[in-house]
């Protein structure tokens, strides 16, 4: 330390530190101005008479100091001059505390103390709280936020404290009920929810909400749900629900039931709202997740209206949403598969090898025109009229495919009618008894496709499915059982099952045939638990040698069965590790996968991770499972996905072959149908990895994330690698069939199955999406070998991408809105813009993932708080026309 060069050189170093300390104290005074030397004069002076004998003495001098601190204001960054004045006589304070008698004066003591140890208290001692309860029990707001806010804090910690002493609580909770609405009323809702969940007591949050706080708290929990740990989330949401039913949020409540899966809350919502336009409402957004409520006579309502809305609920009115969203964007004309290739775009190569006329390029050919022409119910290829018998008509298309290839052909015209029940059956019909069998499976697949996620009061599926089930031919069986898989996915109709169990059950089933049986059955009890249907997947595994791939369906069958309900397959956890040791560890990691999926559960992550740093012998495949279940698991939120992306990125680099090949898999998952620039680099790199097999997953992945986008970028990587890989047929096919993906629908379909802002997970849409990447996993076997219309399976995850605004009567309403990149609004204060970078259009418009709508006209309000799908508008009563517009 440099000697003090204004003391004396010979004196010895330490004492010249009081004589700095003298200094700084006469320079500090010197700075003070008039007015704050005679302030600190004053509180001298009130600390001396608070010591005084005299309680009047006493009294005065505590009031005299109590307004001086209420009354101080300061900067945001500055202490207020009262609590730097006495900072010096804190102890003083607080020695004189010990001695006071027990009375009044001595609890406005401690609340003065309480005040000044907000800047003098030690780290980790809590004396504010301490000194807070030995004070007055009076309104803690007149201290100031500052202090309420610290308090709250020391709060979460005491309780901790208590409670791991198991002491009493009680006199903390008398200061969070002070605490709470304090915060409620000066807009700190975040504040307010985060320090009940700290005492547990989130419970009495409804009873403090008022009109003004209600849905920035809510907003507040909803996004804490993802984050806070398993079954303390459905508490949360729980709170959410009953704050939203409390104030009418019909919509939001239904939306929140969902979410929790709870179909009572579903119901009692549905009965709770009395106005007919908004039940409307409620029943687009069931029909979008795929769920139904009873409307029996316990929800009093005319006839003519519990028709309309049953319709609704049945999704009956997809299909011309939809065909109108594609008339109004005039995209009605049907495309051929060299639209989508632009084979005239690439260099010779490629279109000297397109000209080929293979099956396996028929076959992709055929996909490429179901998914670009899905639900437009015509096309040049499958559809064309009769009269045109040139090379292109119905029957010479389907023909030019091989056996199995005849199949996906015949499905496909299930695709291009998707969702019109009525419109579709008819042309499907007279497949259904043609001599070819394969073309019979393919009538029977296509018939599933087309009731996918509709429902009709006929069952028009069902009749013409289930007696196919039982014939001899192995394909027919598998089209038909798929059939009902895709036609039923999470209706949970007691006939499949009685139909589909004994298949399972019964040995001398190929093993083929009872793989398709276990998820078509998963699909139809998707996350339903139910216990008939796992035993009997479950007795399958045991009974039979499960060496071959399609082996694998059994154990995804099981573990859609338990989607997403975490804690409730810990039994049939238990018995999966009896089974058959080849398919055991494949199984666990399925069914683990599988129950925590969209959950966002780090340690699932973290342990799918740990069993991938294994080196194992090279028949071991439940690794590939495991990659696929880190993206499942953490495809719940924004920031668990981009992390796991990170931890993908790592597994590329050190994982062993099969493990590599399912990392491309896991990154479709994690960004389906939103095409993010770094996870398309990554996909680009892979699709030209010297190993065929992660080529090929990198290829299908990339029409995964550009699925229904049109998205350019992607669509030139695809053309370069189709000429790429002009000479080697099975690569060529994955890029045929990305290629599909990325225009599905022309661009109108979307494959995300997260709606309603990221906030519901569909369950039969994860479910379908799952089903193909697990396909994947053996692409050679699956994919590429017989089994390729496996790919149907992603008709469970389709949705058209719009937003489509309906009057009262659901007549189309065009109307002006404003579309732009949504923004996290969650616990900002004011009214942010909940959108930036946004266009305005007329609806029905195109909402891209991450992207969001909100109206640009006051003339109508919308009864739901989300914009997507179908919106019941109403006209606003209030509204009143400016001439200016």
């Amino acid at each position: 330390m440099a000697p003090d060069l204004k003391s004396d050189s010979s004196a010895p170093q330490p004492p010249a530190k009081p004589a700095k300390d003298a200094k700084k104290k006469k320079d500090e005074k010197e700075d003070l101005s008039e007015e704050d030397l005679a302030l600190k004069q004053q509180l001298e002076l009130y600390v001396e008479r608070a010591q005084d004998s005299d309680p009047g003495v006493q009294r005065l001098a505590l009031e005299s100091m109590r307004q001086e601190i209420r009354s101080a204001t300061s900067s945001m960054t500055s202490v207020p001059k009262p609590l730097k004045f006495l900072r010096p006589h804190y102890g003083t304070l607080k020695a004189f505390f010990q001695k006071m008698p027990e009375s009044e004066l001595k609890m406005y003591m401690a609340d003065i103390i309480s005040v000044l140890a907000l800047t003098m208290s030690e780290e980790g001692e809590r004396e504010s709280l301490q000194y807070r309860l030995l004070g007055s029990k009076g309104d803690l707001g007149s201290w100031g936020h500052e202090y309420v806010r610290n308090l709250a804090g020391e709060i979460g910690l005491e309780f901790q404290k208590r409670r791991s002493e198991e002491e009493y609580i009680s006199s903390l909770m008398d200061l969070v009920k002070q605490i709470v609405p304090f915060h409620l009323q000066h807009n700190a809702e975040p504040e307010a929810v985060d320090l009940l969940m700290e005492v547990e007591t989130l419970d009495i949050l409804p009873k403090f909400m008022e009109k003004a706080n209600f849905k920035r708290t809510c907003s507040y929990l909803l996004s804490c749900a993802s984050y806070v740990p398993e079954l303390e989330d459905i508490s949360v949401l729980d709170i959410a629900y009953q704050i939203y039913s409390k104030f009418e949020q019909h919509t939001d409540a239904l939306r929140v039931a969902l979410r929790l899966g709870n179909l009572q809350y579903a119901r009692a919502t549905f009965a709770a709202c009395k106005d007919l336009s908004e039940r409307k409402q409620l029943c687009y957004i069931l029909a979008r997740q795929s769920e139904t409520v009873e409307l029996d006579d316990e929800i009093p309502m005319e006839d003519e209206h519990r028709d309309v809305l049953q319709d609704i609920m049945n999704n009956t009115k997809l299909c011309e949403g939809y065909l109108t969203l594609a008339r109004d964007l005039d995209v009605m004309e049907p495309k051929v598969p060299e639209d989508i290739y632009k084979a005239h775009l690439i260099d010779g190569r490629a279109s000297a090898g397109a000209s080929v006329d293979s099956a396996r390029q028929n076959l992709a050919a055929t996909f490429v025109n179901a998914f670009v022409n899905a639900g437009f119910g015509q096309d040049h290829l499958m559809t064309s009229p009769a009269e045109s018998s040139g090379s292109t008509s119905t029957g010479n298309w389907l023909f030019k495919n091989k056996e199995h290839g005849k199949a996906s052909a015949t499905a496909s015209l299930g695709l291009i009618t998707l969702w019109d029940v009525d419109g579709g059956l008819p042309q499907i019909d007279k497949y259904l008894y043609s001599t070819d069998n394969h073309v019979v499976a393919g009538a029977l697949l296509a018939v599933g496709i087309i009731n996918c996620g509709i429902r009709n009061d006929c069952d028009p599926a069902y009749a013409l499915l289930y007696d196919s089930v039982t014939k001899d031919d192995p394909a027919v069986r598998i089209g038909a059982i798929m059939g009902l898989g895709l036609a039923y996915a999470g209706t949970q109709k007691e006939e499949v099952l009685e139909l589909l169990t004994p298949i399972i059950s019964d040995s001398r089933v190929g093993i083929d045939v009872a793989g398709f049986a276990a998820l078509s059955l998963g699909l139809v009890y998707v996350a339903s638990c139910h216990e008939d249907a796992a035993q009997a997947i479950l007795l399958a595994m045991m009974e039979r040698d499960n060496d071959d791939p399609l082996a694998r369906f059994l154990c995804l069958g099981l573990g859609l069965l338990y989607l997403g309900k975490q804690d409730a397959a810990e039994a049939t956890f238990e018995v999966v590790k009896t089974v058959n040791e080849k398919i055991s560890n494949y199984c666990q990691v399925t069914l683990e996968s599988c129950t925590y999926a969209g959950t966002g559960n780090v340690l699932k992550v973290q342990k799918f991770l740990s069993q991938c740093s294994d080196h194992l012998d090279k028949g071991e495949s439940h690794q590939g499972a495991a990659v696929l279940g880190i993206g499942l698991v953490a495809m719940a939120e924004e920031l668990g996905s981009d992390m796991a992306l990170r931890a993908l990125e790592h597994l590329l680099q050190y994982g062993e072959p099969n493990i590599r090949r399912a990392v491309p898999l896991a990154l479709g998952l994690l960004s389906i149908s939103n095409p993010k620039i770094n996870v398309m680099d990554t996909l680009s790199r892979l699709s030209h990895d010297t190993d065929s097999e992660v080529a090929m997953a990198a290829t299908i992945s990339l029409g995964l994330i550009g699925a229904g986008t049109n998205n350019a970028r992607i669509a030139g990587m695809l053309r370069s690698l189709s000429s790429y890989y002009y000479k080697d047929p099975s690569l060529l096919f994955c890029v045929r069939i990305a290629q599909g993906l990325v225009h599905m629908g022309k661009g109108l379909i979307t494959l995300n199955p997260y709606h309603s802002d990221r906030f519901l997970l569909s369950t039969p849409a994860i479910a379908g999406i799952v089903a193909v990447l697990h396909a994947c996993l053996d692409m050679k076997a699956i994919i590429l070998g017989k089994y390729h219309y496996v790919l149907y399976y992603l008709v469970l995850a389709m949705q058209p991408r719009m937003l489509m605004t309906v009057d009262e009567n659901l007549k189309p309403l065009p109307v002006p809105v404003r579309v732009g990149i949504a923004v996290d609004t969650v616990g900002q204060a004011g009214r942010p813009k909940s959108i930036t970078g946004f266009q305005t259009h007329t609806t029905p418009v195109l909402l891209a993932t991450g992207e969001r709508a909100e109206l640009a006209t006051e003339k109508y309000t919308p009864l739901s708080s989300v914009l997507e799908g179908f919106v019941v508008l109403r006209e606003n009563p209030d509204y009143v026309e400016d001439h200016l517009n």
